[in-house]
């Protein structure tokens, strides 16, 4: 049996749901497209910044052989609902259902490296998941796990893009797996239905109008964006949800990517007072928090806005009276102006006594645009 045929076996026997391997060559053929996404103004800022070490294996391992990708799927659809008590609720992306999916995938990668390490003395070995250098969807296209789809995600057969990548540089020689080769053909779907229109069309988005990125910026939330994020308070799932490929695929392969149905559609109130120790208690092991929970608390603002929920109105007030944050309190102000049935002068005395406190333009802005909403409704 091959080196490569036993890596195979002891991958599927640890849970991992596809293997495939690819050479160390280069990936100079993405440099024009990568060149023309910042040129352009659509990278986010996430990702790695030295180009180079984005497409040359060579310049972040040495003397590099190959590569070794490797796909985990994840659940779609949640087996038990949160019991019903009336409060609306926020969701988090599939993608950030239970443990973070990069402690997942090292651990994966570990056992993975730690079985080659047995097997062949004097290798070596670079794993990497999501934050590395090199593009985790190129990496797995042209290890044969799949073909990369017009919405940017690695489509796989068996899982459609419900899938984690991760991948390994290595020292050691394999014959390379075949590509994939793109299969969505006429099919539009993706683009047609992103509601912020970031999608290019040929597998490039911009990426400053992604609504994933959106939720997970730290700044104020442009106005455009905040109806379109509904109640999803991290991520998105729009472009993988409407896409024909992953049409009826769940599965529950990990039961460490199980989802706590009550950590990942939260009641949106009190996440608006959560404190920061109760905050990393709750939802520090999911993906999502990755930002802090600023973010969060943020959008789950605009999401009790974008389901109406009048019950709010107290719990804003009391953000802006009391929040130390100048942004939160201000997309508070935003969203009493949005939610408030009439021009209560009590409440318009009380933002425009909290407006003349606050001294950015960006938060005065805000509390300009609640007084003029609340002043144009019926008194």
């Amino acid at each position: 049996m091959t080196l490569k045929q036993q890596i195979i076996d002891y991958a599927r026997d640890i849970g991992i749901d596809k293997i495939g391997f690819t050479t160390a060559d280069d990936f100079s053929y993405m440099e024009a497209s990568l060149k023309a996404q910042k040129a352009n103004g659509h990278t986010t800022g996430f990702e790695h910044q030295v180009l180079s070490e984005r497409l040359y294996p060579d310049q972040i391992f040495d003397h590099p052989k190959s590569i070794i990708a490797i796909a985990l799927a994840y659940p779609t659809k949640i087996a038990n609902r949160p019991a019903r008590t009336g409060a609306k609720r926020g969701q988090f992306a599939r993608a950030s259902w239970g443990i973070d999916y990069h402690d997942v995938l090292r651990a994966k990668l570990d056992q993975l490296v730690a079985f080659i390490s047995e097997q062949v003395a004097d290798s070596r070995f670079k794993p990497m998941v999501d934050t590395g250098e090199l593009m985790d969807v190129v990496v797995a296209q042209r290890a044969g796990l799949g073909f990369i789809g017009k919405n940017g995600l690695l489509i796989t057969e068996e899982f459609g893009s419900w899938v984690y990548l991760g991948e390994i540089i290595t020292n050691l020689a394999f014959t390379p797996d075949t590509p994939g080769v793109n299969q969505c053909g006429d099919c539009t779907r993706c683009i047609d239905y992103c509601p912020p229109q970031a999608l290019l069309g040929d597998g490039r988005l911009n990426g400053q109008r992604c609504l994933s990125y959106q939720t997970q910026t730290k700044g104020y939330m442009a106005p455009e964006f905040r109806r379109k994020i509904r109640n999803v308070i991290y991520g998105c799932d729009i472009c993988q949800q409407v896409c024909p490929f992953n049409k009826g695929k769940d599965f529950h392969f990990h039961p460490e990517m199980e989802p706590d149905v009550d950590t990942v559609l939260p009641e949106l109130i009190p996440l608006l007072t959560i404190s920061n120790k109760a905050f990393k208690q709750r939802f520090g092991s999911l993906a999502g928090a990755w930002r802090g929970k600023k973010p969060l608390q943020r959008n789950a603002i605009i999401a009790l806005v974008n389901l109406q929920d009048q019950s709010a109105l107290p719990h804003l007030l009391a953000v802006v009276d009391h929040d130390p944050r100048p942004m939160i309190r201000a997309t508070a102000a935003w969203a009493i102006g949005e939610l408030s049935p009439d021009n209560n002068p009590e409440i318009v005395a009380f933002l425009t006594s909290k407006r003349d406190q606050e001294d950015t333009p960006e938060a005065q802005a805000e509390y300009d645009h609640a007084l003029e909403t609340m002043r144009a409704k019926p008194d």
